[in-house]
């Protein structure tokens, strides 16, 4: 038996406006073939391209603190104290320093006191990373569930035209509605996914400026002498903070 393509299959009036409709050549087609759901899931991805944007820029390296700070520290260290440390602190703008120097300004005070100044310091620098990055879980959820809104409207409205026109018999334009109603879906999760992704990176940058701030910081104990420190949760549920035990 000859399998003609689809194209060349006799249709009616209604069939050809149905296989006309499934032609979604470009970007702008998609978008108003969605719907007006088409329009929060925009207003979605723009504000998650926004927060993507800004917590690219403040959780860079050079905002966080890294090898060369780490090697100006403990020279300063090595040959002034901890005043010498706290001075390249001072020197330096980056969470690393500032968590290091609220150590270090307590180097005269007991264990406890100095164990802390650090939490605190810890926890207010993790709270400020990770400030702005619930907006990116929260665009992770509800642009699929938009999306799937739009199909499911997309759906009742497709089977709805067909029982109004009596296209019963008539699957391509049953597939015309059908491929217009999950557009919707797609552009959710297509929203979806990278938000969800730049959340765990900016997570995974985030714990591991905690372990690294963690180590560099026992070893600033080593040469002053005094309690190392750990990693505890943050109690704000944020992730994890510094916080100190003794040693």
């Amino acid at each position: 038996m000859m399998h003609l393509p689809l194209a060349l299959l006799p249709q009616g009036a209604e069939g050809a406006d149905a296989a006309q409709t499934l032609r979604l050549d470009s970007l702008y087609d998609l978008v108003v073939a969605g719907g007006p759901l088409m329009i929060p899931i925009a207003l979605c991805s723009v504000v998650a391209l926004t927060y993507m944007v800004e917590r690219s820029v403040r959780l860079r390296r050079g905002k966080l603190g890294g090898a060369r700070f780490e090697r100006e520290l403990l020279d300063a260290l090595g040959a002034r104290g901890s005043a010498g440390g706290l001075a390249a602190c001072q020197g330096s703008k980056t969470a690393q320093a500032r968590v290091i120097a609220a150590g270090l300004r307590h180097a005269d005070a007991s264990w406890m006191q100095r164990e802390k100044a650090v939490e605190d310091a810890g926890a207010r620098e993790v709270e400020r990373l990770s400030a702005n990055l619930r907006p990116l879980v929260v665009i992770g959820m509800i642009a699929p569930l938009l999306g799937l809104l739009g199909t499911v409207w997309g759906m009742i409205d497709a089977f709805a035209n067909i029982a109004l026109a009596d296209g019963l018999g008539k699957p391509e334009t049953l597939a015309a509605g059908i491929s217009q109603a999950l557009v919707t879906t797609a552009a959710g999760l297509c929203v979806a996914i990278p938000a969800q992704a730049a959340y765990y990176w900016f997570r995974s940058r985030i714990d591991r400026f905690v372990h690294r701030t963690e180590d560099l910081y026992m070893q600033v104990t080593d040469t002053l002498g005094g309690p190392a420190v750990t990693v505890a949760e943050d109690p704000s549920g944020g992730g994890p903070a510094l916080a100190g035990v003794e040693a």
